[in-house]
């Protein structure tokens, strides 16, 4: 009795799995994100990681992200932007983001993934 008090105690206790970059992503910006066009409320992220900044010609993206146009979406910049918004492109209509610095992580692995 005592052992299997023992193992269900064990069991419950174990650490969750870890969300993988598709959850997060899914979870975290799948209501506005997609990966494929179209997206309708924001772009389509596949291939981000490269493009222009407000590189879409399919997208009316803000008059922040248009001031950005030049600019790479490198892995620092999609984890600043992520990471805040407001701050990154004062003015963007991307309303939220992701503190936490391992999910922003793991969403920009798996946007890297994504061709």
């Amino acid at each position: 009795m005592r052992l299997a008090l023992a193992l269900v105690l064990a069991l419950t206790a174990a650490p969750a799995l870890a969300a993988t970059g598709q959850d997060l992503f899914t979870d975290k910006c799948g209501d506005c994100h997609t990966l494929d066009p179209p997206s309708g409320t924001a772009p389509a992220l596949k291939g981000v990681v490269g493009r222009k900044v407000a590189g879409l010609t399919d997208f009316q993206y803000s008059d922040a992200l248009k001031a950005k146009n030049g600019g790479v979406w490198t892995e620092a910049a999609l984890d600043a932007f992520v990471a805040d918004p407001k701050t990154y492109a004062p003015g963007t209509v991307m309303f939220a983001g992701d503190p936490d610095p391992a999910d922003r992580k793991a969403i920009i692995d798996y946007l890297k993934s994504a061709k």
